[in-house]
């Protein structure tokens, strides 16, 4: 019962709410796995919701929440069409571990690294985990930090209700 209860006050303290209509920075550059330069604008899903997750090597909720979401991602996919970009704030010491992380998780997500952590200052993310859902239209409409087992199916329902709203 005490567990329930404080999972139940992790969630709540963990999702946060954000003005409505908030979009994406679109000038920031990002390093893709093989070290090509991304503009944050590229960051897109055909009008389909985007599940943005700011994460690091070192992070044990992290990796937690990314391999939780692994198990049902290819679901999720052909139930709302979502996409998952995962963006590593991992620094220069750290940076060359995150494709090795990637690949030895077999996370098949969309991986940018955020080295000068300028995106993560851009979107306010002081802690990671720190994950937004972005709608169809680009607007930020839900963001939590922290995971504890179960938050994924909170982040479910928010992406199938993203999902509804551009259908």
């Amino acid at each position: 019962m005490k567990k329930i209860f404080l999972t139940m006050i992790c969630l709540a303290l963990g999702s946060i709410a954000i003005a409505q209509n908030a979009t994406l920075p679109q000038n920031i550059t990002v390093k893709a796995l093989d070290g090509t330069s991304v503009q944050t604008s590229a960051i897109q899903n055909d009008g389909k919701p985007i599940i943005l997750s700011f994460w690091a090597t070192w992070c044990k909720p992290c990796n937690r929440e990314l391999n939780t979401i692994k198990e049902v991602y290819e679901e999720w996919q052909e139930e709302t069409g979502v996409k998952l970009v995962a963006i590593s704030i991992d620094d220069a010491r750290s940076a060359s571990r995150v494709k090795p992380h990637v690949d030895g998780n077999g996370w098949e997500y969309e991986v940018y690294i955020d080295q000068n952590q300028d995106f993560k200052r851009a979107m306010n993310v002081v802690n990671v985990p720190h994950t937004f859902v972005i709608n169809g239209k680009g607007e930020i409409v839900w963001q939590h930090t922290s995971f504890v087992e179960g938050s994924e199916e909170e982040l479910l329902e928010v992406v199938k209700k993203a999902a509804a709203q551009t259908e």
